[in-house]
């Protein structure tokens, strides 16, 4: 048996915008254990992503937030990363929103707000169409570079079915098996081996 396929390797892919950074099974840090992050840039003066599978400790909603938005629809906040929590993000499908940053997957950042609010008023479905997020994750110049060299994030694709429709507690499993062999095998891998 070829021992390799326990050994947790990055694919050393290049991350660019629209593509994901899954956290490695052996990323133990509490912000970013078992995360995805959506990422919506990357060069030499650094890196900006949105974790796409955490929940806020919270458990705020849109509706809370802003009265404006009176739906009937509970619309859940997440957490998209450390940094500028105060600063709310959306992630969505919507194309023709005006100023809506296209992040080349089918999938779009921010955008003309009263459009938005319009879209849910409306009666419009939000599930598998928009989720917002308090915060960003970022990297500073090489910081990125270095943590994939030090096999710390798997990179892979992302697009709606998988980012915006999927459960976000099964998102990271469900990213592992996408990557294929050897990724596959470390989708089981219990995050706090110690407890078993």
């Amino acid at each position: 048996m070829d021992m390799r396929i326990f050994q947790v390797h990055s694919n050393k892919a290049l991350p660019h915008m629209g593509s994901i950074l899954i956290a490695s099974p052996l990323l133990y840090n509490h912000r970013f254990a078992r995360s995805v992050i959506l990422m919506i840039k990357n060069s030499k003066r650094g890196g900006m992503g949105i974790m796409m599978n955490r929940n806020l400790k919270l458990h705020l909603s849109i509706n809370q937030l802003i009265p404006e938005i009176h739906s009937n629809v509970y619309i859940p906040l997440f957490e998209g990363g450390p940094v500028e929590k105060n600063r709310i993000f959306y992630i969505h499908t919507m194309g023709k929103i005006k100023g809506a940053f296209d992040l080349g997957n089918g999938l779009y950042l921010n955008g003309e707000f009263e459009s938005i609010r319009s879209y849910i008023l409306n009666g419009n479905p939000v599930q598998g169409f928009i989720r917002f997020f308090a915060g960003y994750a970022g990297w500073t110049n090489c910081q990125l570079q270095n943590e994939i060299n030090a096999n710390t994030w798997f990179i892979g694709s992302g697009n709606k079915q998988l980012l915006l429709e999927s459960n976000n507690q099964k998102l990271w499993r469900n990213c592992m098996n996408k990557l294929g062999n050897p990724y596959k095998l470390w989708a089981g891998y219990p995050q706090y081996p110690s407890f078993n």
